[in-house]
């Protein structure tokens, strides 16, 4: 049920696990992933952070936060004008927080350029919160923009591994390979840590070999790092956003919500068994 809480394993680290949500192809269910995978964990009993870090601000719109309660956002984080304390603003989902994005944030790639630690901002803002107390998140989820920029960067700099929502249609995987390509680049230079938490098959059509085909394309190249739930496509998680909300709460019966409880089910099984390893 909805409101089971999950039982954390003994030894799970009090500071979060930090996952950055991207594709450099837009239009593959990123956002979407970011906001009903956080719904998902904060209403098993995760305690959850979401970032918004695209200037488009969707994650906080489909979470409800109207952009004249935006006082605060990720622009003001990365400039340092802001802590992240300062910045977090619940949403109507308990155990669910957001820090939310403005239009100004598309200023910012040119603005970091001559700032120290450019590719660091977040990483360092997210220490300084973990270190104070960091508002008891199990889970901080990152949104980044569909494009690899000084934002996505960030992101990746400041994370431990990356989630990677993919659509099931024919340019998929040359979406992964460039995906990958820049994972790499990010490893080798900013943050050697990271690694690929996993890779979520989304917009799934049942009633489209193209799906079922994509989809064993990419569980032949990228073995159990693919998720073994697959999102479908479904109208009614296409509907929630105009709602401001996710679309477990705007339809928990619903084909997508149920998928969306059932990754977030086996995306902490993939992390206990990353502790006990």
């Amino acid at each position: 049920m909805l409101s089971e809480r999950t039982v954390m394993p003994k030894g799970m680290p009090r500071r979060p696990r930090i996952l950055v949500v991207a594709n450099q192809k837009g239009g593959v269910g990123k956002t979407t992933t970011a906001i009903n995978l956080g719904t998902a964990l904060a209403a098993v009993g995760e305690p959850t952070l979401v970032i918004d870090l695209d200037p488009q601000g969707n994650a906080s719109t489909g979470l409800g936060i109207p952009r004249a309660d935006r006082k605060l956002s990720t622009y003001d984080v990365l400039m340092g004008e802001s802590g992240i304390a300062e910045a977090v603003l619940p949403t109507k989902i308990p155990q669910l927080s957001i820090v939310p994005s403005t239009v100004d944030l598309s200023g910012a790639e040119l603005e970091l350029i001559d700032l120290p630690r450019r590719n660091f901002r977040l990483r360092d803002a997210l220490a300084a919160y973990i270190d104070t107390g960091g508002g008891g998140f199990t889970y901080v989820l990152i949104d980044c923009p569909p494009s690899l920029n000084i934002l996505t960067v960030n992101a990746m700099s400041a994370a431990d591994a990356v989630v990677v929502p993919l659509q099931c249609e024919f340019f998929a995987l040359e979406g992964l390979s460039q995906l990958l390509k820049t994972i790499e680049v990010v490893r080798g230079g900013l943050n050697p840590a990271l690694e690929i938490q996993g890779i979520i098959l989304t917009m799934f059509d049942r009633r489209n070999k193209l799906s079922d085909q994509v989809a064993a394309d990419v569980r032949a190249h990228m073995g159990d790092k693919v998720y073994n739930t697959v999102i479908p496509r479904n109208v009614r998680i296409s509907e929630a956003p105009s709602h401001g909300l996710p679309a477990l709460v705007y339809d928990f019966r619903c084909a997508g919500s149920q998928a969306y409880i059932k990754l977030a089910g086996e995306l902490i099984q993939r992390e206990r068994t990353r502790l006990a390893a």
